[in-house]
């Protein structure tokens, strides 16, 4: 869903130790957010317990805890890391989510696509490597 220039996304969260039990949310699509923000509540409803305590997020230093949880997004599930945000911060599909799930922004649409997924080689890099 698109609006105002933001493109919005329905996703589902879940623990990956209890992967049956799914939450739906729907957040903003923040291609400069490296993490995924889902709020502290929905993810303690799925059982997530917090692994970590520290980050600099909204434009300042604030404490938020993280964690890894399981994502459904377009039939897809992967693992990701998120910030377990509070109540008043934004839910966030954050970029680290968008590459694991090899995801991209069609911004004339409004809407995620896949994208083409490339691998680098350089075999001239290769061939003078010393662990060759």
């Amino acid at each position: 869903m698109r609006n105002l220039g933001f493109i919005k996304v329905k996703f589902s969260v879940f623990n990956p130790l209890s992967p049956t039990k799914i939450t739906e949310v729907e957040g903003i699509v923040d291609t400069g957010a490296i993490y995924s923000v889902i709020p502290r509540r929905r993810l303690e409803e799925l059982g997530v317990k917090p692994i970590e305590r520290r980050f600099r997020a909204f434009g300042g230093y604030v404490e938020r805890n993280i964690n890894e949880v399981g994502m459904e997004i377009m039939g897809r599930r992967r693992t990701v890391t998120v910030i377990m945000g509070e109540d008043e911060d934004q839910i966030i599909l954050g970029v680290t989510a968008l590459e694991s799930f090899g995801l991209e922004v069609d911004p004339v649409k409004g809407t995620l696509k896949e994208t083409e997924l490339l691998l680098l080689a350089i075999p001239f890099l290769l061939l003078s490597s010393p662990w060759k």
